[in-house]
């Protein structure tokens, strides 16, 4: 019996595999302490199945502990230490900008202040040290500052950590109990700025969620439930351990678990090469399949702030559900990133919210019906969703109907910029990919959205609204291990590669037993600032070069073989498989008919509410009400049920 739980902006959602079926259930999120929602989500689950949670033998968890404390620049009193002279790198950052001409854009403030940085006297060359550093002296010069965390990233540790080795066992005799970050430790890797940024993250975050996950554990053993797994932000699940003790390893846990969820569903439907956009109730995550995986980044930023460590390739904007509609100062339309959450909520909600949202123009254009409660007990309430659309209107000028489908383009356009940043900025054609919409949200907008782009085949899994769950429940266990090896010329050798990767897969199976290796080089031609990856398949030198050349002939148009390749960086990743989920599809569904405005007209739409049996046909206009989320299919879409309970409609114009 295995339970996954994901933690939304506005709702917390429980996935209970037990045999062949699938068990779902939504309770709202509780952002003052995620864990009451957590375990009201995991009873509601428990009671539908008629399970006890003792009978539960794995418990996977997505949280987004970590990711709202990183957004809102929340943290532990954090020491950063650095080598003297580089205390201040992460203030001083790169030059580089994403908006060329915006001078006065300001990055956010490093969550060390300067008053808190220790310059420690030390210095490696590429032979050992230089400058021998007195640890214990460091020590009580750190213990002065009263810290809650210190993070320690020394110059040259990612080469010769010795040094952070030191100063990580004078902490412990001279703070115990204070967390200690050390950059070998969480990121191996050379760049000092992307190195400290990520080590100053993980010690501000670590004992932030710590606190969090043991409230999750206790409240779990008191009810019976076995200890949590937690997922990172790469897709996979670490133990409880390791994440308490690497918050920063969880800066996109939630988001990572529907990307998990959606290319499981992929493959289970034939359609490993899929688009796919979760659009819960505060935000939408983008992320591409192809060959039934999620691609991966070997770095990115979050929230402004670089985090130097192997992550799904997810974008995130702010358009969902919840999302607030509003008149800028210009006078235009304007939805989002601004987001109801779960209190208040939408108007429609009736919570008190009185701001419009997208649930309330989606209301109002008959896509969701009041004539029932939504996932997670609430009942829509159509006058209030009236009241606030029709205020905003009168402010715009426009209808009731108009500012309605006003707000669904304008959170369309939204979505679709996200979207094409993951196909068309990064040389993919959407065309060519199926558009899976999950997350409560999402069936609702996936026609639009796939018409605009050029898709003509659209994927809704039974468990949409609950995917992110559910891809915690199939998910593999996972850690990396990387470190910069920067090899080029007369030592780029075979011999050379195989005893990096070999210590390197030694570290990354320390916790995971008898688990199976991926090796990853990250490569580049010398003079170039950075790399490309590249699998490292039979650890020959010669053919790790060919492949790069290959690798940059695809991405770039051209290689150059005369000029020499340099091996940066060696990551290793070690996995234990999940387990195979066979969840029989369930044909329970009633038919009705409502008014509902699709494509800009009114039709009377065919309401399909529950679960359709596989092999039955859908044909637009319909509205599909799955048990936590909504499908919406235009005139023009047809398709039918798949045997696992997935939607697949296509346009037949």
């Amino acid at each position: 019996m295995l339970l996954g739980v994901d933690v939304g902006g506005t709702f917390t959602d429980a996935v209970l595999a037990v045999g062949d079926r699938l068990f779902t259930a939504k309770a709202p999120t509780t952002p003052e302490d995620q864990s009451e929602g957590v375990l009201a989500a995991v009873e509601a689950v428990l009671e539908r199945a008629r399970a006890e949670a003792g009978d539960v033998t794995e418990f996977a968890h997505g949280t987004t502990a970590a990711t709202n404390a990183l957004l809102e620049g929340e943290g532990a009193r954090t020491v950063l230490v650095a080598t003297k002279g580089f205390e201040d790198v992460v203030e001083l950052g790169r030059q580089a900008r994403a908006d060329l001409y915006r001078l006065c854009v300001a990055r956010p403030a490093p969550l060390v202040p300067p008053e808190l940085r220790v310059g420690a006297d030390e210095r490696m060359t590429p032979d050992g040290p230089l400058q021998a550093l007195d640890a214990r002296r460091t020590a009580d010069a750190i213990a002065e500052l009263d810290p809650e965390s210190i993070a320690v990233c020394l110059l040259h540790a990612y080469r010769h950590p010795e040094h952070e080795r030191a100063l990580g066992q004078a902490l412990a005799e001279r703070l115990p109990g204070v967390h200690v970050s050390l950059s070998h430790q969480v990121v191996g890797t050379f760049r000092e700025y992307e190195r400290a940024a990520t080590t100053e993250l993980d010690a501000a975050l670590s004992p932030l969620l710590a606190a969090y996950l043991r409230r999750l554990t206790e409240r779990a053993e008191e009810a019976g439930l076995p200890h949590p797994s937690v997922m990172q932000s790469s897709g996979g699940l670490a133990a409880l351990e390791e994440a308490a003790d690497h918050a920063v390893l969880t800066v996109l846990s939630g988001p990572a678990g529907g990307a998990a969820g959606a290319a499981w569903a992929a493959t289970a439907a034939g359609e490993p090469d899929t688009l796919c956009f979760d659009m819960g109730g505060t935000s939408c995550d983008v992320c591409v399949v192809l060959g039934g995986e999620v691609r991966e980044a070997s770095g990115r930023e979050v929230g402004g702030r670089p985090v130097a460590l192997p992550m799904l390739d997810i974008h995130t904007v702010g358009a969902g559900g919840g999302s607030i509609a509003w008149r800028d100062a210009g006078g235009a339309l304007r939805v989002g990133p601004r987001s109801a959450g779960a209190r208040p909520g939408p108007a429609a909600y009736g919570h008190g919210g009185t701001e419009p949202t997208v649930t309330d123009a989606n209301l109002i254009l008959g896509l969701l019906g009041d004539e029932a409660p939504l996932a997670g007990g609430i009942a829509l309430d159509r006058e209030a969703a009236s009241k606030a659309i029709r205020e905003l209107g009168d402010a715009l000028g426009l209808g009731e109907r108009e500012t309605a489908e006003g707000i669904v383009r304008v959170a369309n356009a939204e979505m679709v910029r996200a979207l094409r940043v993951m196909t068309v900025e990064r040389g993919v054609d959407p065309r060519e990919l199926a558009l899976m919409a999950f997350g409560g949200a999402g069936g609702l907008h996936a026609a639009a959205i796939a018409r605009e782009l050029g898709i003509t085949k659209i994927l809704a899994p039974r468990a949409s609204g609950v995917l992110a769950a559910l891809g915690l429940v199939v998910s593999e266990r996972r850690r990396d291990a990387q470190r910069s090896v920067l090899l080029a010329g007369d030592a780029l050798t075979t011999d050379a590669i195989r005893e990096e990767a070999e210590r390197l897969a030694g570290t990354a199976r320390e916790t995971l037993e008898d688990a199976d290796i991926r090796l990853v080089a990250e490569l580049r031609y010398r003079g170039q600032a950075f790399e490309l990856s590249v699998e490292l398949g039979d650890l020959d030198a010669d053919s790790l070069e060919q492949a790069f050349h290959d690798a940059h002939e695809q991405a770039y148009g051209y290689s150059d073989p005369e000029v020499e390749v340099e091996l940066v960086t060696l990551r290793a990743t070690a996995t234990v498989a999940g387990p195979a989920i066979d969840a029989d599809a369930r044909g329970e569904a009633r038919r009705g008919r409502r008014r509902a405005i699709l494509d800009g007209e009114e039709h009377e739409a065919e309401v399909i509410r529950g679960e359709p049996a596989p092999g039955e046909e859908i044909t637009g206009p319909a509205i599909v009400e799955l048990p936590e989320a909504t499908l919406a299919v235009p005139p023009g879409w047809r398709g039918e049920v798949l045997g696992n309970g997935t939607i697949r409609i296509e346009w037949t114009p």
